[in-house]
Formats: C-alpha cells, structure tokens, sequence
C-alpha cells in the first residue's frame, strides 16, 4: 500500500459488541505506530452499545480509568473505500504498559485460544458466510430497498434470485473492488430469503485472519451501503415477518505437516472431528450469549424459520446446529450454523474453537448425529432468551475454560446495562439503536 495517497488514518479495535473504537490521527503519526501504538483508556474497549461507560466498572473506578496502549495487529493497514477523501485504517489490540495483552480485548481472547491449537502443533483454518440486509431507513421505521433499476421497492422473496443480483450489480461491483483492496477474500454471493438480503461468503484462510476480514467487512458492507444510497445492517431480525441474518462459521484444523485432522478419507470424520462437535454441542448453552448478544437476536430464533434452536449435529442437514457438509474428504470440516449476523467475529469464533478444543481435551463423545428435521425433534436447546443467556453465560464451566474472569465480568456488566437501557426505549425504537451498531 502507498501511504502517501492517505492523508489520515483511523487506528481502530475492537470493542465487547465489535464496534470499532480508535482515532483519526495525521499521516505523519503513521511511522510513530510500530513504536509507540496510540493511548486510550482500556475502558473504551468494554463500553456498551451505545458508547457509555459501565456503571460501577472496576476498569473505569477501581482503576482509576488507567491508559492503555493500542499497536497495530499483524493485519496490516487497509483502505478505508467508502470514504469521501483517501483514507486508512490501521486495525490494533490493546495491551498494558508492560506489554501484557488487555483480557478485555476481544481479539486478545481468540488469540489465546488459538494458542491453544499451536501448542498440540495444530493450526484452525475458518470460514464465514454473512447475511445482511440493504434497506430504507430514511422513515419512521425500516423499509425495503429501492429496486436501482425500477425505482420501486424491492417487493416478493427473492431466493437465490439473479434478477436481484442483477438489479444490485452496481453496489455488490463496488463492494467486491473494495474487498480486493482491503484483502478480504469474498466469494459467492447470493441473494436470500429477505427483501434485500444478500449473503457473500469469505474464503478459507487462518482463522485470525478470518475473524478480521468478519469485522472488516462489516464496516465496508455498511459504508458501501450509504456511498449508493441506503442502508445495510447486520441486525438478527430486521424485519418481524422476514428471514433472520446469521453468519455461519466453518472451520477446520491442519496438523504440523498440514494434513486436516478431521479427515478419513470418508464422508464420516474421524475420532478428533466427532470430540470437537461434542465439545460444540456442550458450549452451546453457555455460549448463545455470544451467537446472540443483543435484544433483537432473539427474534430470529423461531422454529422452521432457518435458525437452529436446538443443541445437535447431523451430516449434510440445514436444520441442525451443526453440520458437516458434505464434499471432498480433504475439506472435511464442521460448519456452526447458530450465531447472528450482529456478533463480535472474534468473541463468536473464541467460543466455538474454544468449545470444540475442550471436547476434544476431555474426549468428549457426541449422540448420534439427527435425521430430519431438527425442529421436529424434542432436544436440549440454547438459552431461551437475552437475559438467561447472560446469567448462562457468567456461570458455565466451558466459558470459563475460555475467556479469562475479567472478560467475562466486563461483558456480563455491559449487557446487562444494555437490558435496562434497552427496557426504557419504546419497542418501535429499538431499530434505531442496532442498525448501524452491529
């Protein structure tokens, strides 16, 4: 990348919810980085959706509110497309001034679990598919896009439609020049059940990069989005009556001499991959704070509407949670079907490879993989609702084998503040607060 053509950049993390908190800082700041990073309270990173700060946090009033020091992570600096005037943005993590990594910092969290992996000699190559939606928000509530061809509301379910591709050539054209630019490996796209919903799959690489390019691509998607004229949000259930926005995770993990544990040479798996879904399936309650943690990720798990709702695994069957899809026996792989389109990539991604490690460290055994259609089936379940998933959350022994007492803490602190905030807010407003945010 040319650094000259920029003549700011933004140095950004990520906080509990997966917003990005930082600073515009000059380009002359730019070599300074590497060196000296750039301070901010460690506090910024564990606010709530709205930006406040926790009430009776011991981060913001045992500490005195103490400075951290933000360095650029290994991803390198991007492009910032979307932007009026050339700009980029340097992603960081947070450390202490001795050098220690801040425990509130998302990105901190997968990269200790990750750590976990090279300590066996093994590496996780991951994953995601992002549903999201192009909408109106120009009024009183959310609407469909405008058809950019007719000039109409985009009206009638459009599944796997070219048509609709077609009519939004123009933004899903920009948005792939900017993830060539940002390298960020999107693949397919496809248009999906929603009015104006889309779903772009990025390729395989190391699962750190992938949880980046995750967070990476929310922004894009969301600037792109107002660059031709509407909208784009990750919210869980945009619209009541229509189809929710997940983001699938797929992983794998190669041994030293890159062979994939998981594979038999079969359709089945091995030993390794059936003690990682039972380790998946045993995180699953305690973790639905992390596949769901906002108040509208709950609308979108309804039975028979796409979402799994139920804690279970099958071959090659969409119902399930998880599921291993068919295919070459090299690419044998699982893929969790239950987190929301409006998670933190790096706390989501922390709790599933956390999980199916801890299966497969305590030679965990899973049931008998399901056929048919999981909603028919009477199965143990993810929390039923935001606050239960929280005090799960808090409390579960599988959580705690993977993030440290003051991640949890913070987080738990910060949603439920964000349940009482959320309580004051009259429902039809509840919208506004998430359609940019997540």
């Amino acid at each position: 990348m040319q650094f000259d053509q920029f003549r700011t950049f933004r140095v950004a993390a990520a906080d509990l919810n997966g917003q990005m908190r930082g600073k515009r800082v000059p380009q002359s700041a730019y070599a300074k980085l590497d060196i000296e990073g750039s301070r901010m309270p460690l506090s910024v990173l564990n606010v709530d959706i709205w930006g406040a700060d926790i009430e009776d946090s011991p981060l913001v009033f045992a500490s005195g509110d103490e400075d951290g020091v933000l360095k650029p992570t290994e991803h390198g600096p991007v492009p910032m497309p979307w932007l009026d005037s050339p700009s980029a943005l340097v992603p960081m993590w947070m450390f202490h001034d001795d050098g220690r990594p801040f425990a509130g910092d998302p990105r901190h969290a997968l990269r200790r679990v990750l750590d976990r992996y090279a300590e066996r000699g093994w590496t996780v190559q991951a994953a995601v598919e992002m549903e999201f939606y192009l909408v109106d928000d120009t009024g009183h509530q959310l609407s469909a896009p405008q058809n950019p061809i007719s000039g109409r509301p985009v009206f009638g379910n459009a599944i796997l439609s070219i048509r609709q591709l077609d009519a939004f050539d123009a933004f899903l054209t920009d948005l792939y020049e900017a993830c060539d630019a940002m390298d960020i490996p999107a693949d397919s796209a496809s248009s999906e059940a929603g009015l104006g919903q889309f779903e772009i799959n990025l390729a395989h690489r190391d699962a750190m990069a992938a949880a980046d390019d995750a967070w990476l691509f929310k922004s894009l998607v969301r600037g792109m989005a107002r660059r031709h004229d509407m909208a784009a949000t990750f919210m869980a259930k945009p619209f009541p009556n229509d189809a929710g926005n997940g983001m699938h995770v797929h992983f794998s993990v190669l041994d030293e001499d890159g062979n994939n544990i998981f594979d038999d040479g079969g359709p089945k798996g091995t030993e390794l991959l059936r003690n990682a879904v039972a380790g998946c399936i045993a995180g699953m309650p305690g973790g639905t704070l992390l596949w769901a943690p906002h108040g509208n990720s709950y609308a979108r798990f309804a039975p028979g509407a796409h979402a799994p709702t139920s804690a279970c695994w099958a071959y090659e069957n969409r119902t399930a949670a998880i599921r291993i899809p068919s295919g070459p026996h090299r690419a044998r792989r699982i893929e969790h079907r239950v987190a929301c389109g409006d998670i933190n990539p790096y706390l989501t991604l922390s709790a599933i490879l956390g999980s199916a490690l801890a299966g497969i460290e305590d030679g965990l055994q899973p049931s008998e993989p399901i056929t048919g259609n999981a909603y028919d089936l009477d199965l143990p379940g993810i929390m039923p609702d935001w606050a239960s998933a929280i005090d799960r959350f808090e409390i579960d022994p599988v959580m705690a084998r993977i993030f440290t007492p003051e991640l949890i803490q913070n987080l738990t602190m910060t949603k439920r503040q964000e349940v009482r905030r959320l309580a004051e807010l009259p429902p039809e407003e509840h919208w506004m607060v998430y359609l940019e945010t997540v």
